[in-house]
């Protein structure tokens, strides 16, 4: 694809599913790398990325961080060279949003400790406090459960590669 190409159908999804995810509050950037990524048939440098978007390898640098940060991109070093390619993890989705469940936990112990602040349950601010720490193990609980239902339905669908469970 050639940078500025409005009319290539695969600029036109990078564009547009970048878009989508930052209207959710996904920063910009790291979501026309993640889907400039995605859509190549092989590892891109940032150079490669930037070329795609029509923006420096500088400006690719930051969200290629936060994207491997996440789990939603691998880095692997370009062999002889100081460069990096970054290609997406076989089970991304699963790696960016089930693996990642630690800050439930974290969420979980933070409100804890503010409902203790807040003299218990029995006062409305302490209740509300309650509610959110129940919620998010709630939420750590299921996501713990999706993921399990997750592998059975990716293998299912065909989605595993040769060796994967």
């Amino acid at each position: 694809m050639a940078a500025g190409d409005t009319h290539d159908p695969v600029h036109l999804f990078v564009e547009r599913m970048a878009l989508t995810f930052a209207e959710v509050g996904f920063p910009r950037m790291a979501a026309r790398v993640l889907f400039t990524v995605m859509s190549a048939d092989d590892p891109l440098t940032a150079a490669e990325i930037g070329d795609r978007l029509g923006v420096s390898a500088a400006a690719v640098s930051g969200a290629v961080r936060y994207l491997t940060q996440f789990g939603m991109l691998i880095r692997e070093p370009v062999p002889r060279s100081r460069r990096d390619r970054y290609r997406m993890p076989d089970n991304p989705w699963y790696e960016g949003t089930i693996t990642k469940t630690g800050i439930y936990k974290t969420f979980i112990d933070v409100a804890e400790g503010g409902v203790l602040a807040l003299n218990g349950p029995e006062t409305p601010a302490g209740e509300r406090v309650a509610e959110m720490r129940d919620f998010f193990i709630f939420v750590q609980e299921e996501i713990e459960s999706l993921g399990e239902r997750w592998r059975a339905r990716r293998a299912a669908t065909g989605h595993t590669r040769p060796g994967e469970a």
